[in-house]
C-alpha cells in the first residue's frame, strides 16, 4: 500500500534504527508522530524532518493508551528499547540482566494491548522491532536475546487475538540479523564482543557482511509495509546483503 498521507507512530524513532525509519517515512509523505524521552533528540528530529514529536516514556501504560486514541494511527511501528547493559553472565546483576524485560517487553506488551483495546481500526498494521538476538541468543547481553523473543511472540499472540476479536489488525515482527554502527545498541554490544575476542569493532563488524545503516534499516521496513509480498507474512529479517527475508509466514 501507499505509504503518502498515512499516519504512523513509530516509538522510540528519535535516534538509531528508529531514526532511519522515520527519515524514510517522511521520505514516503507519511505524516509521522515520534514517541521518545529523550527532549532535545526528539526536538530535533520535528525541527529537521517536520514529524509530530511526543514526549513519553514508552512504559507508560497510561501514555500508551492516550497517544493511540488522540493519534488513532494507521500504523505502529514499536522500536523503542533500552540498550542492554553487557557482561559475561556470571557478572550480571539481576538489575543487569532484566533490564530489557522492564523496557523493551514491558513497553512491548502495554502498546499492543492498547493497539487491541482501543481498538485501531480494521486494516491497521504494527510493526514490532525484535532482534538477530531473539534467533541466535546474545550470551553477554543477559536477558535481551529472551526480551526480544518474547516481543517478537508477543507479536503473534496479538494476531490471535485480533483475529478472535475479528479486529482486522495485522501485527508483524520486523528482526534485524546484525548489529549496527551509530546505533546505541549495536555500538555497545560490537565494542563488548570485539574487546572480549581481542579484535577491532569494525573487524567485528565485518563479520555480519555488508553494513545495514540506519537509513537502509529503513528502507527495507518501507519495502515491507509498501510491497504486497510482504503483507500477509508475519516475520522479516533484515540485513544489508541479503535485504528482506521472511522468517515466518502468516500465523494461524
Amino acid at each position: 500500500m501507499s505509504l503518502k498521507d498515512k499516519t504512523i507512530v513509530v516509538t522510540g524513532g528519535s535516534r538509531g534504527l528508529g531514526l532511519g525509519l522515520v527519515e524514510a517515512l517522511v521520505d514516503q509523505g507519511a505524516r509521522v508522530a515520534v514517541v521518545a524521552r529523550g527532549q532535545a533528540a526528539l526536538a530535533a528530529v520535528e525541527r529537521r524532518l517536520g514529524v509530530t514529536a511526543i514526549p513519553a516514556d514508552v512504559t507508560d501504560e497510561a501514555a500508551a493508551h492516550r497517544i493511540l486514541a488522540e493519534v488513532r494511527p494507521d500504523i505502529l511501528v514499536l522500536n523503542a528499547g533500552t540498550t542492554p547493559r553487557m557482561g559475561r553472565l556470571d557478572r550480571l546483576s539481576w538489575a543487569d540482566f532484566t533490564a530489557p524485560w522492564e523496557t523493551d517487553v514491558k513497553a512491548g506488551l502495554y502498546w499492543l494491548q492498547a493497539a487491541l483495546r482501543l481498538p485501531l481500526k480494521p486494516g491497521s498494521r504494527v510493526l514490532v522491532v525484535s532482534s538477530g538476538a531473539a534467533v541466535g541468543g546474545s550470551p553477554m547481553s543477559g536477558g535481551y536475546g529472551g526480551a526480544k523473543r518474547m516481543l517478537w511472540f508477543m507479536a503473534g499472540y496479538a494476531n490471535r487475538v485480533s483475529e478472535q476479536k475479528d479486529l482486522g489488525i495485522r501485527f508483524q515482527a520486523i528482526v534485524p540479523r546484525q548489529m549496527v554502527a551509530g546505533t546505541g545498541v549495536g555500538d555497545e554490544a560490537s565494542t563488548a564482543y570485539a574487546r572480549a575476542l581481542g579484535i577491532g569493532t569494525e573487524e567485528y563488524l565485518a563479520r555480519f557482511g555488508a553494513p545495514m545503516p540506519p537509513r537502509q534499516f529503513g528502507d527495507h521496513v518501507v519495502a515491507v509495509l509498501d510491497d504486497p509480498q510482504y503483507a500477509a507474512g508475519f516475520a522479516f529479517g533484515l540485513k544489508g546483503d541479503t535485504g528482506i527475508t521472511i522468517l515466518e509466514g502468516e500465523t494461524a
